[in-house]
């Protein structure tokens, strides 16, 4: 089908995998907008908002390591039907959820689907440009994944605002999406020969002495920006809705979809920057968002709230690409896979750990002091990445 497929049957068969990998991920961000409405529904507490989202990352972790390798083995398409249907089977939970149990189980499925499709779409959508799109593959894979985690709070926003029965219409419509997703994973062509043999092995997590010094940085870089994901898409609708008073779902859902859409333009101008000064770029950019944050949350102001994820966002993406850019790069060829695995499980475990601390803490005092506690802890961790970079010779 490849070899034989026009030019316009090409296209057509790298954006359907573009918008299946969107869609995916566009479904691992619609309950942040109406983590309020199950608080009032089922009440739930702060803290037990921030532990449903944490095992969201549980699920996209162990999906990475258990299945990190397996399209190699088994070819991309299986891996991406299952990541729809995982995906399919969390918006059917979602819409028929009565209470926490079916809301915890809803979020591990989507996180597992995320998981799945987090590296086995990516290098999918990579395989399936047309000659004539080279230069933006690339782009068009990162776009699909941040712009989809985006978009997915700013479609529940609205929908919640529009729709009737939100709690049930979000889901519907995104199992939609998920339908038509599957479709064009189905016109797409297996890019992978299956080997005679196939060996389905747990990914392995390692980082070589000899990467460790270019790893260390990246990895702090990558943990600090990853924990304002968290913040974004957790503990922001508590902030905006309780602390500002601002109720309405679409505004809840534009302010935490901001973060993502930045971190995708981030992701797309770094390549522009000079090489050796991404990541402190990156870094830096970063730390003046989390600053901007910082002023939101003292302030009481909406324009932090707006000012501040875009710019950390765009920091965020800067040094996520940079830096997992230059761990691929440092590693050799036979630890590659496990040295990136890594990387992308410290990001994940930055998602799920320090938001579960904002909520303990959150019990305690109040939610504008813990907020300026987590801003501080990741504006040390920038300045951490930024003394390590600055001290480590230029190669």
């Amino acid at each position: 089908m490849a070899a034989t497929a026009s030019p316009a049957q090409s296209r057509a068969v790298f954006l359907g995998a573009a918008f299946a990998f969107m869609i995916t991920m566009l479904g691992a961000t619609l309950p942040t907008p109406l983590y309020p409405l199950y608080r009032d529904t089922f009440g739930f507490s702060q803290l037990m908002i921030t532990v449903i989202f944490a095992v969201y990352a549980i699920g996209v972790i162990g999906a990475l390591l258990l299945t990190g390798r397996w399209s190699d083995q088994l070819g991309r398409r299986p891996l991406l039907f299952a990541g729809l249907l995982l995906s399919a089977a969390s918006d059917l939970v979602f819409w028929q959820a009565d209470g926490l149990t079916p809301v915890l189980v809803a979020r591990v499925l989507s996180g597992m689907s995320a998981g799945i499709f987090t590296g086995t779409a990516t290098v999918a959508v990579m395989e399936l440009v047309p000659e004539r799109w080279t230069r933006v593959g690339t782009l068009v894979a990162t776009a699909a994944n941040m712009g989809g985690l985006g978009l997915g709070p700013m479609l529940a926003g609205g929908l919640a605002w529009l729709a009737p029965l939100p709690l049930q219409t979000t889901y519907i419509v995104h199992l939609v999406l998920a339908v038509l997703a599957v479709l064009c994973i189905w016109r797409a062509p297996e890019t992978v020969s299956r080997p005679e043999r196939v060996r389905l092995r747990v990914q392995r997590l390692s980082v070589p002495p000899e990467v460790r010094g270019v790893f260390a940085p990246a990895a702090i870089a990558a943990f600090a920006g990853f924990m304002v994901c968290g913040f974004a898409t957790s503990v922001t609708p508590a902030f905006v809705g309780g602390e500002l008073g601002y109720h309405n779902p679409a505004l809840i859902g534009v302010v935490a979809g901001l973060l993502f859409i930045a971190s995708t333009l981030g992701q797309l101008v770094q390549g522009r920057l000079p090489e050796s000064r991404r990541l402190p770029i990156g870094c830096g950019v970063l730390l003046l968002g989390v600053g901007f944050l910082a002023w939101g949350i003292a302030a009481e102001t909406l324009a932090g709230f707006f000012l501040g994820p875009v710019i950390a966002g765009i920091g965020q993406g800067i040094s996520f690409r940079a830096g997992l850019g230059a761990v691929a790069a440092a590693s050799p060829a036979e630890h590659k896979a496990a040295v990136v695995s890594t990387f992308f499980v410290v990001a994940y475990v930055a998602i799920s750990l320090p938001v579960v601390g904002i909520g303990l803490l959150a019990s305690v005092i109040d939610l504008t002091t813990t907020g300026l506690i987590f801003d501080a802890l990741v504006a040390l961790l920038c300045v951490v990445a930024l003394v390590l970079l600055l001290k480590r010779p230029s190669r």
